[in-house]
C-alpha cells in the first residue's frame, strides 16, 4: 500500500553512524518496515526473530553471515541479558554491520542488566497509519510555526481510518469482521504472550478484565480509585498494571499542564489507546483518534528532529477544560478541542488562549469541508483537513 512508512528515511539516515531501534504496539508493522522497507536497501539482510526457536539458536551461536550487510533482531528485549548481548555486538562488529533492534514493548524500559547503552543507538516509536502518512503528504514542521491548513478534502480516508483504526491489518482489510477478530486476537496475544514472557504478573485474569473495561473508560480522566474499586484489587497492583500496558504501547495518559503561571485543578491523567478503533461511543473514539494523531506529531518531533515538543491537556481551578496542548520547551504551541460536529467555537479555547497565550488555537470536527476562522482567532476545520498537516 505505502512505498515507505513516515519514518524509513529517517532510520536510514540514521543507520550510518548509529544502532537504530525502533519501538510500538504489536502488529503496527515493525516487522515489515525492517524486513521490507528498510533492509531492501542493502545488498543482504539477516532476520532474527527471538519468538523463534531456530532464530534462538542462531542467536545465541557464535559468528554471524558475512554476506550480511545488517542485522535486525526482533523481540530480543524478551530474553534476559539482551542489552549486554547487543551492546557488545554493536561494539565488536558496528564497522561490518548495521542494526536494528525492534520490539512490542519499550526497549528504554526492558534493559535488563549489563552497560548502559547510551549514545549507541536513536530510538523510534512507531505509530499507525495517519491522515499524512496514508495520503503520503510528508510536512514540514518547525516549533512555534503556524500549521499550515491545506484546502483538501480526506474524507473517505478519515472515516476508515475512524471506523478501522490505523493498525494496517484492519486498516487495508477494511472488513468489520476482520475487525473484531482482530481486536481479540491482539489483546489476547498481548496479554498470554508479551507480558507473560515480560513481567511477573500473577493475576492475569484481573489484567484481562481490566483491558475488556478500558476501551468504555477512554477519552476520559483516569481515576484509579474507581476502577480498583470495580477490580477488587490492591492500588498498587492497579498502577502497575497501567504502567505494563503503557509500556507495551496499548494506551497512553495525558497529563495536565503546568506552566510558570498555571496550575491545574486535576493531577489525574486522562486515558486513551493506541487502537482508537476499539472504542465503541463516537466522541469518545474521535477523541482518541485526534489525541493519537497528535502524539504520533509530538514523538516524530522529538525521535528524529531531537524537539522537547510535548502533548498535555487543559483544566483551570474553574474547571473549564481543553482536550489538547501541544508543548515545547513547556511552553504552548497550539490547543486543540475535539468536537464531533460542532460548529461553534468552544469558548474554553478563548479563555485558555488569552490566559497562557497560546499563538494557535484549532476546534476540530468530524463535519467535512469546514473551515472558519472566528473573531477570537479560533479555526474551526475538518479533522481530515487538520490531521493532514501532522505526521
Amino acid at each position: 500500500m505505502l512505498k515507505n512508512r513516515y519514518i524509513t528515511d529517517a532510520i536510514l539516515e540514521d543507520l550510518s553512524d548509529k544502532m537504530v531501534f525502533i519501538g510500538g504496539p504489536r502488529q503496527v508493522g515493525k516487522t515489515t518496515l525492517s524486513k521490507d522497507l528498510i533492509a531492501q536497501q542493502f545488498n543482504t539482510f539477516q532476520y532474527y526473530n527471538w519468538d523463534n526457536r531456530e532464530d534462538r539458536k542462531e542467536i545465541i551461536k557464535p559468528g554471524w553471515p558475512a554476506q550480511a550487510d545488517i542485522l535486525i533482531f526482533d523481540e530480543i528485549h524478551k530474553y534476559r541479558h539482551w542489552k549486554s548481548f547487543i551492546k557488545g555486538e554493536y561494539d565488536k562488529l558496528k564497522e561490518r554491520f548495521k542494526f536494528i533492534v525492534t520490539g512490542s514493548a519499550r526497549l528504554d524500559v526492558y534493559r535488563r542488566g549489563g552497560d548502559s547503552m547510551q549514545g549507541r543507538y536513536h530510538y523510534y516509536r512507531l505509530h499507525p497509519f495517519s491522515m499524512a502518512e496514508t495520503c503520503g503528504v510528508k510536512n514540514e514542521i518547525k516549533p512555534f510555526d503556524e500549521l499550515k491548513i491545506k484546502d483538501e478534502n480526506e474524507t473517505d480516508i478519515f472515516l476508515a481510518l475512524d471506523r478501522f483504526g490505523g493498525f494496517p491489518e484492519p486498516f487495508i482489510k477494511q472488513n468489520d469482521r476482520t475487525l473484531r477478530r482482530w481486536h481479540n486476537e491482539r489483546v489476547e496475544r498481548l496479554i498470554r504472550e508479551d507480558i507473560r514472557d515480560l513481567t511477573a504478573v500473577r493475576d492475569i485474569s484481573g489484567l484481562s478484565l481490566l483491558c475488556d473495561m478500558l476501551p468504555g473508560r477512554a477519552a476520559n480522566l483516569l481515576s484509579i480509585n474507581s476502577l480498583r474499586e470495580d477490580l477488587n484489587v490492591s492500588h498498587r497492583a492497579l498502577t502497575n498494571w497501567f504502567n505494563i500496558l503503557e509500556s507495551m504501547y496499548y494506551c497512553f495518559r495525558l497529563y495536565p499542564f503546568a506552566g510558570e503561571n498555571f496550575r491545574s485543578l486535576k493531577k489525574e491523567p486522562k486515558l486513551y489507546l493506541w487502537d482508537w478503533s476499539e472504542i465503541s461511543g463516537e466522541a469518545a473514539r474521535f477523541e482518541n483518534l485526534v489525541a493519537s494523531h497528535l502524539l504520533k506529531f509530538v514523538h516524530f518531533l522529538r525521535d528524529y528532529n531531537g524537539f522537547k515538543s510535548d502533548l498535555r491537556y487543559l483544566r483551570s481551578a474553574e474547571k473549564k477544560e481543553v482536550d489538547f496542548l501541544v508543548i515545547h520547551n513547556n511552553k504552548p504551541w497550539f490547543a486543540v478541542e475535539a468536537k464531533v460536529n460542532k460548529t461553534t467555537a468552544s469558548p474554553n479555547l478563548e479563555y485558555f488562549g488569552k490566559k497562557i497565550n497560546i499563538p494557535f488555537l484549532f476546534q476540530v470536527i468530524k463535519k467535512p469541508d469546514t473551515d472558519i476562522i472566528t473573531d477570537h482567532n479560533i479555526r474551526i476545520v475538518s479533522a481530515d483537513r487538520f490531521l493532514l498537516n501532522l505526521i
